[in-house]
């Protein structure tokens, strides 16, 4: 058999969201199907945040089985991949789509769409976008929730991780030393708070400081973290950072590589998330989750946020969908958080035993193996 490549095209737009998703799908086509994988990047800072051992200074590096290559203005002349992936709709440069043309057995050429709930996805995906001028076709794969989308990205053993971590007492233990977080206190909750700017935060704040129940948040460093710390008092926050007020506790964290962020989800009681890749891990980890969808200026934002909540409180009972329901919508510009945080900690116990069928239900469908299986069908 054949050395099967691929090219993932990323262009950095939010960060860590794009270059998020195209770093996990890349390791996974390596590492677990073989492919021969190229991951071209146009911002080696951002990636660099998530592979800590990547050299922001050089062209092309191996990491963790993947060949990482600068994304430069002037575009080397290199063979095609095989399989050649466009991430979220960036244009390939001219010359390489002139390549391959020229390939007489032409790649395959998808182009990988944000996530969605929506129904009209299913109606999308797999659809073909002949090009003008060259003799290519380019395919819509549109990552979803059910059989008829492409799935969602998933480790093959990454569920058997979780498994284990969760029903280890030692390893949560030593997990949590590691952080500097101390022994729970009873009745205490361990809530992970990762998103974007956020007009809900001080009220979400300040009804944990007044709750009656101890609140411990952890707060990896990012966009978050300015509105938290002036909440304490102060300008500015740096990780390692430790702020009390009244029930609530905030540790600040390191920006974490994207494994061990794996593991503050496994191990928290609740998952606040933001963007695509950590809604999908928080729903991976199996705990009750409140997502923060990147907003957008003409409100479409708030159709998706929507979607995605229907499909996953079906057949919840109905104060616990409703529960999500305010919570969701208080925290991505509704009213009144505080209040809807507390319907959503009466019903946690439940979300708790319902997330773990959600993530069993989710699992068949993987985007890396769908990916692949239209690729495999198509060339």
């Amino acid at each position: 058999m054949r050395n099967e490549s691929c090219d993932i095209f990323c262009n950095v737009v939010d960060n860590y969201g794009d270059i998020g998703v195209c770093w996990r799908l890349a390791r996974q086509l390596a590492n677990e199907h073989g492919l021969a994988v190229r991951l071209w990047v146009d911002d080696l800072a951002s990636f660099h945040r998530l592979c800590s051992e990547a050299d922001v200074a050089l062209e092309r590096q191996l990491c963790r089985g993947v060949e990482v290559r600068r994304w430069p203005a002037a575009f080397p002349a290199v063979e095609p991949a095989d399989l050649v992936i466009e991430a979220f709709a960036c244009k390939l440069p001219p010359g390489y789509m002139a390549a391959m043309a020229a390939r007489e057995r032409k790649p395959v050429w998808l182009n990988l769409e944000y996530l969605s709930a929506e129904d009209w996805v299913e109606g999308c995906h797999k659809l073909p976008s002949p090009h003008p001028s060259l003799p290519l076709t380019k395919y819509f794969f549109f990552p979803g929730f059910t059989e008829r989308t492409g799935g969602l990205l998933l480790e093959r053993d990454l569920l058997a991780r979780r498994d284990a971590f969760q029903s280890d007492g030692a390893a949560q233990h030593r997990y949590w030393h590691s952080l500097g977080v101390q022994e729970r206190a009873a009745g205490e909750l361990r809530v992970s708070l990762f998103g974007y700017e956020n007009e809900a935060m001080e009220g979400l704040l300040q009804g944990w400081e007044l709750g009656a129940q101890p609140v411990t948040c952890l707060l990896p460093e990012g966009r978050s973290l300015p509105q938290v710390a002036a909440f304490f008092g102060h300008s500015a926050g740096k990780a390692g950072d430790v702020w009390q007020r009244g029930n609530l506790r905030v540790h600040v964290l390191p920006f974490v590589e994207q494994e061990r962020y794996d593991e503050l989800l496994w191990a928290c009681d609740v998952n606040f998330v933001r963007g695509e890749d950590s809604c999908v891990r928080a729903q991976w980890a199996a705990k009750p989750f409140i997502w923060q969808i990147y907003p957008q200026h003409d409100g479409v934002h708030l159709a998706k946020l929507e979607a995605l909540r229907v499909r996953y409180v079906a057949g919840f009972p109905p104060e616990t969908a409703q529960a999500v329901r305010y919570l969701w919508e208080a925290w991505n510009g509704g009213q009144g958080v505080a209040e809807a945080w507390q319907r959503f900690l009466v019903q946690i116990e439940v979300l708790t035993r319902r997330g773990e069928g959600w993530a069993r239900k989710l699992a068949p469908n993987n985007l890396a193996l769908n990916l692949l299986d239209f690729y495999r069908q198509n060339e």
